[in-house]
């Protein structure tokens, strides 16, 4: 428990829980409901037809009698992350003064644990607001290395998440992500350089650059997110907590046949060669 009045800082107290300070209390987004109905709707959709830009999704709201225009439908596909495949990335939002790093997986055989790890983060819709996901995936086995919830969009429960990976599983050889300004700040490039890791970032608006993870989201929601109404944010972190851990430890992903992300990763064998 995190006490304001403890001798310890309420930052130090907080590195020591692995808990980021934006989600000390949880205060749901100052969204209305109909706009998280809106949002709920949309995200649903974008599963399916990941192309749909706002234009499209504007379409699709009417024709389904939301009242919901353009405009709208294009605030809340930022607030959510959702960037349609092929075109220019809004959500995932590039810092004008942060250096972009080229793509290194092109024509690359990823065949071990540890060769390619990669992050993304996604929305989770709550019944009264929403949270931001990130995770931390081993490319070639699909375990999910780290996780952290957050109310806010800032570096900081990213960089946790990394930390964290790190220290549980040592370094990967590159570490893939989009060109999201949470991946290009200061601090989640330092941890990386300080353990000599190579960086790799997608190509702008190429949605399939880290289709691993991309996946991970769907599966997570229609298997989690959308069968729970989640009330609380830590209702939604138990809940995460527990897909997680079956995902890792129970579910065969096909990619490997019968074995669990667990069991590639853990056993560093070589089931199949996978090309970037």
């Amino acid at each position: 428990m995190v006490s304001k009045g403890h001798k310890l800082s309420v930052r130090r107290q907080c590195a020591l829980l692995t808990l980021a300070r934006s989600n000390l209390y949880y205060q749901p987004k100052g969204e209305s409901a109909e706009n998280l109905q809106f949002m709920g709707i949309i995200d649903k959709k974008f599963l399916e037809t990941p192309w749909y830009g706002s234009r499209q999704m504007a379409r699709h709201m009417k024709r389904n009698n939301h009242q919901c225009g353009r405009h709208r439908v294009r605030r809340l596909m930022r607030l959510m992350r959702l960037v349609p495949i092929y075109q220019e990335p809004n959500t995932s939002k590039k810092h004008p003064q942060h250096k972009i790093w080229p793509y290194l997986l092109r024509n690359t055989v990823i065949d071990r644990p540890n060769q390619v790890w990669c992050a993304d983060i996604t929305y989770i819709p709550m019944r009264r607001g929403f949270l931001y996901l990130v995770a931390i995936m081993d490319w070639f086995s699909r375990k999910v290395l780290a996780w952290r919830l957050s109310n806010s969009m800032d570096a900081e429960f990213c960089v946790e998440a990394l930390k964290e990976a790190l220290s549980k599983h040592g370094t990967p050889e590159i570490f893939n992500t989009d060109q999201g300004s949470q991946f290009t700040s200061g601090d989640w490039i330092d941890v990386l350089t300080d353990a000599k890791i190579k960086i790799s970032m997608d190509g702008k608006g190429r949605w399939i650059d880290n289709r691993m993870i991309e996946r991970l989201w769907r599966s997570l929601k229609y298997e989690c997110i959308f069968l729970h109404a989640f009330e609380k944010g830590s209702q939604a972190k138990a809940g995460i907590a527990k897909w997680l851990a079956y995902y890792n430890v129970e579910r065969p992903h096909s990619t490997h046949g019968i074995l669990t992300p667990n069991e590639v990763y853990d056993s560093k064998t070589e089931p199949m060669r996978l090309a970037a």
